[in-house]
């Protein structure tokens, strides 16, 4: 196997650690920010430190740009908004443990849209794995049952949008140059979440300094707008494009167990045993598709690439 599938395996695991390390602090932070201008800010302060290494020390992508670039940028934008927009609209009817397990049902919509946009299948190690990880993040999230109602809707969209994000993300990773992509994408992100911002929640009382000035949101944007969106996003681009989509969706799971794990030892969260066997088995599912055999499907879009 090459180095660099493994490579890409290992920075894009270190992606969801940050996600879920910084779960708590984003929470905290809609304490006090509406979570449209909170993701507004936060992308926007992303993509402004994205800009200043683009023309610092990245002036020759600059020279490629051109408008068959940008679409694609803000179509994988636009897949990121609207997953923040419909995992929070569904938030506000429906429970924080049904919408996660609910968004991690992206590990299984992955596969299937790999196999009608990309036209790859997934192999039995992959599928078994999935399978496998949606268990987990039943038992990790699910901590009470109740009938269905249209805030899972909302969230069930979001799990649709996460999962072409990472789709479309692996379409166009390898035909653009890394950072000018991720400037567009991060940058297309901020203007639709502040223009959201302006039309749906209270403009006025958000732009309030002792709100924007208080420590749980300075500390929230400058965390997660350096490591959880432009550091990680510019990663995700960049070796997505070594990997498999349905690969990446299952290191993605891991996202509400480094999140859980955080929780424990941070907000001093209780850890059941149906939570631990969920992360056991998310982890597991991860694992096994990482798993040699008489045929290696997941490794089936290096040979494509390579052969272009």
């Amino acid at each position: 196997m090459s180095k660099k599938p493994i490579m890409a395996d290992g920075s894009l695991l270190f992606v969801t650690l940050i996600w879920g390390m910084t779960f708590v602090l984003v929470q905290n932070a809609i304490d006090f920010l509406p979570p449209f201008a909170f993701n507004g800010f936060r992308f926007l302060m992303a993509a402004v430190i994205l800009i200043i290494i683009l023309l610092l020390f990245y002036r020759d992508q600059i020279k490629q740009f051109h408008f068959t670039m940008a679409v694609p940028g803000i179509i994988i934008g636009f897949w990121l908004f609207l997953g923040y927009v419909t995992q929070t609209i569904g938030l506000l009817t429906t429970t924080t443990s049904k919408a996660g397990f609910i968004t991690g049902l992206s590990v299984v919509l992955v596969p299937l849209f790999s196999m009608v946009l990309l036209k790859q299948t997934p192999g039995k190690n992959a599928i078994f794995g999935v399978l496998i990880a949606t268990v987990g993040l039943f038992l990790l999230t699910m901590t009470d049952i109740s009938s269905l109602n249209i805030g899972d809707g909302f969230v069930f969209i979001c799990a649709i949008s996460f999962a072409l994000h990472i789709i479309f993300t692996g379409r166009y990773s390898h035909r653009y140059p890394t950072l000018l992509l991720t400037v567009i994408q991060i940058s297309t992100v901020a203007i639709l979440s502040l223009v959201s911002s302006f039309l749906f929640e209270d403009w006025e009382s958000t732009m309030k300094l002792d709100i924007l000035l208080s420590q749980e949101v300075v500390t929230a944007l400058l965390v997660t707008s350096i490591f959880a969106t432009a550091i990680a996003f510019f990663i995700q681009t960049n070796f997505q494009k070594y990997t498999s989509a349905t690969r990446v969706a299952l290191i993605f799971a891991m996202e509400p167990v480094f999140a859980a794990i955080t929780g424990y030892y941070w907000a001093d969260e209780r850890l059941t045993y149906s939570a631990i066997l969920g992360c056991s088995l998310i982890f597991a599912g991860m694992i096994f598709a990482e798993l040699p055999g008489k045929k290696v499907p997941l490794l089936q879009k290096n040979d494509y690439l390579e052969s272009q």
